[in-house]
């Protein structure tokens, strides 16, 4: 387990680092376009996709919650480890579960 968290975390550092100059830069862009004069239909459309990065945060951050949920589900539930798929089919069905719940968001967002 120690191996796993010495090779996880300078990957997890590498990706809060990107997601935050992506941010920072996107959000740099905007003030720029805003402050560039009066905005035509194309500099908004352009400043519109730059905002989708929250979105992502959104869909991701639902995954990994509802996926950790399904891994504590498995700890509590007895079952024969070596013979059972249970394990893949709990990850899987709270996974899905999570990706059904940000299309549900995102569906009453654009509402």
């Amino acid at each position: 387990m120690k191996k796993e968290i010495i090779f996880l975390t300078p990957i997890a550092i590498c990706i809060v680092v990107a997601i935050v100059i992506i941010a920072l830069y996107n959000y740099r862009l905007k003030k720029r376009i805003i402050d560039s004069g009066p905005i035509d239909e194309n500099s908004l459309k352009f400043l519109m996709s730059l905002s989708g990065l929250g979105s992502e945060v959104l869909k991701w951050g639902l995954i990994f919650l509802f996926g950790g949920a399904g891994l504590i589900l498995i700890e509590f539930l007895p079952y024969p480890a070596d013979e059972s798929s249970l394990p893949y089919g709990i990850v899987l069905i709270s996974i899905a579960m999570g990706f059904l719940t940000y299309y549900l968001i995102m569906k009453k967002q654009q509402k």
